[in-house]
């Protein structure tokens, strides 16, 4: 049966993968243009202020947990003068957009896997000490952009994943561990002290299953039998095991493929009762997430609106609601869009509700190369449409976001999310620049 078919290998040539990972990185991207925050405790949160996203090593030792409330450890925030800064999201995008710059010196085939990680394959270097090369990457970060890194690398990415975890973990690597040059003894004993929990494509979820099975470390999972697991799991799992006893499962991805589906969403800063403020926030939400689509070079054939008020709020009445909407032919025109949300908005609003959240989610996303036009439809995409568009990006790319927009987002904008510890965009807002 072709269900069950063993996972055949990609390569059978040893690789030299790294992984290249940015230190805590929105507490260490706060530290580099605050230096007075070194050694402090210092938090990151979330949305509206919310919840802890990031914690500095100081914090997790006075036992803050990862998305623990804020209003829940202000007293001892005020006790152990914990730091806390509203998420930056504009100078985090920045800064993680040099250091892959940076990265991409030392190697053409690179996988930029999420804003602080990195894959490079470095098979084609293999003849250099890639020790020396991965201390040589930390250090041009380091002194270019101030940001500490570790690299791990191994021959897979499931094993330079796990390489970077050692790396950061054990100081005797100096933040560079290379499972290639090491001998399986050493490997093997490293790998029974992490819990199989940290392998990648286990995470928390599966690893209690894992650990009820008598698999509780990364070495247990590589002896496991991969038939076996992936009959109780899933093919990903034979492709993790076979990972870590170095065969090519999971190929490098140097060109994100395009997303099926865009969601753009926020909870209110403050509670929302009128249609305007709700329209305000659907239009906003919808020309960022038609920015994304134009870029991946898609268009949607429907569009998800979705409007709720607060589930913690007991004493208020709750109303959740959502309305997928066709769209007569696939679009990426903002205005259209819009046109069309605001259509469902309308069916969803009611009156007497203080809204808390909302959010669109583009689906049904095709190549612009494979649209198939509806014979019958009035409304098709132009090309002024598309000049129009691509004026629209062009204008906000280089002058900076909305400064150009639709008059229906609003201006002022009272319902937009807290962020009343926000740090100044240092590198993306002339006005915020650090002067000496």
């Amino acid at each position: 049966m072709i269900g069950l078919q063993t996972v055949k290998p990609i390569s059978q040539q040893k690789r030299h993968i790294a992984l290249i990972d940015v230190n805590n990185f929105y507490v260490s991207c706060e530290r580099v243009f605050n230096p007075k925050l070194h050694n402090k405790p210092v938090v990151v949160l979330s949305n509206n202020d919310g919840c802890a996203v990031a914690r500095s090593n100081e914090v997790k030792a006075l036992g803050v947990g990862m998305g623990a409330p804020w209003f829940k450890f202000k007293d001892l925030a005020k006790q152990h003068g914990i730091v806390a800064y509203s998420s930056n999201y504009a100078l985090y995008a920045d800064m993680s957009n040099r250091v892959m710059s940076i990265l991409r010196q030392y190697s053409p085939d690179q996988e930029v896997y999420s804003i602080d990680e990195s894959f490079l394959d470095l098979t084609t270097f293999k003849s250099r000490d890639l020790l020396q090369y991965g201390q040589a990457m930390r250090q041009q970060i380091l002194q270019w952009i101030g940001l500490p890194v570790c690299v791990g690398i191994g021959s897979t990415k499931t094993l330079a994943k796990l390489a970077n975890h050692c790396a950061k973990k054990r100081a005797v690597f100096n933040g560079v561990c290379n499972f290639n040059q090491m001998q399986t003894e050493a490997i093997h004993q490293m790998l029974s002290e992490i819990d199989v929990g940290e392998v990648w494509g286990v995470g928390r979820k599966l690893a209690p299953k894992l650990q009820a099975l008598g698999i509780k470390s990364a070495l247990d999972l590589k002896r496991a039998n991969p038939e076996r697991l992936r009959a109780l799991f899933s093919v990903v799992m034979e492709k993790t095991i076979r990972e870590l006893n170095g065969t090519v499962c999971i190929e490098m991805e140097e060109v994100a493929p395009p997303k099926k589906q865009i969601v753009s969403s926020r909870s209110f800063g403050y509670p929302v009762t009128d249609y305007n403020s709700l329209a305000e926030s659907i239009t906003l939400y919808v020309s960022r997430a038609a920015e994304k689509l134009r870029k991946q070079n898609s268009f949607a054939g429907s569009i998800y609106v979705y409007i709720r008020t607060s589930p913690f709020k007991k004493e208020q009445p709750f109303y959740s609601n959502g309305l997928t909407i066709p769209l007569p032919s696939p679009s990426d025109d903002t205005r259209l869009l819009v046109n069309a949300a605001l259509w469902g908005l309308k069916q969803l609003f009611k009156r007497n509700y203080n809204y808390a959240k909302a959010g669109i989610m583009l689906s049904e996303l095709v190549e612009a190369e494979g649209i198939q036009a509806d014979l019958f439809s009035q409304v098709q995409t132009s090309p002024k449409s598309s000049k129009l568009m691509g004026v629209l990006d062009g204008i906000n790319k280089k002058m900076g976001k909305e400064s150009i927009k639709l008059a229906s987002e609003g201006f002022n904008r009272p319902w937009k999310m807290k962020q009343g510890n926000k740090s100044p965009c240092y590198t993306t807002k002339w006005n915020d620049l650090i002067e000496v």
